[in-house]
């Protein structure tokens, strides 16, 4: 479920909905913006829309501070 396999598609992972979450969070929002904004990706439910954001602050791709989401870069040495 969190990763695509040979029976799940990468747009039904977890994996795959947090990068299309990603794309949509641009600028730092409220948890409630960003779950308005991002009804509109295929077969989003509350559920997924939770569990995904759980899986992108995990690996430390977004944060959550002063009541908003906002996304982080990646700093590779």
């Amino acid at each position: 479920m969190i990763l695509p396999t040979k029976h799940i598609f990468i747009r039904d992972s977890l994996l795959g909905v947090g990068a299309e979450l990603l794309r949509k969070l641009a600028e730092p929002c409220t948890v409630s913006d960003f779950w308005t904004k991002s009804r509109s990706v295929q077969d989003m439910t509350y559920k997924r829309f939770v569990m995904a954001l759980d899986l992108l602050y995990l690996i430390g791709a977004v944060e959550f501070s002063d009541g908003k989401i906002r996304r982080l870069t990646c700093s590779i040495h």
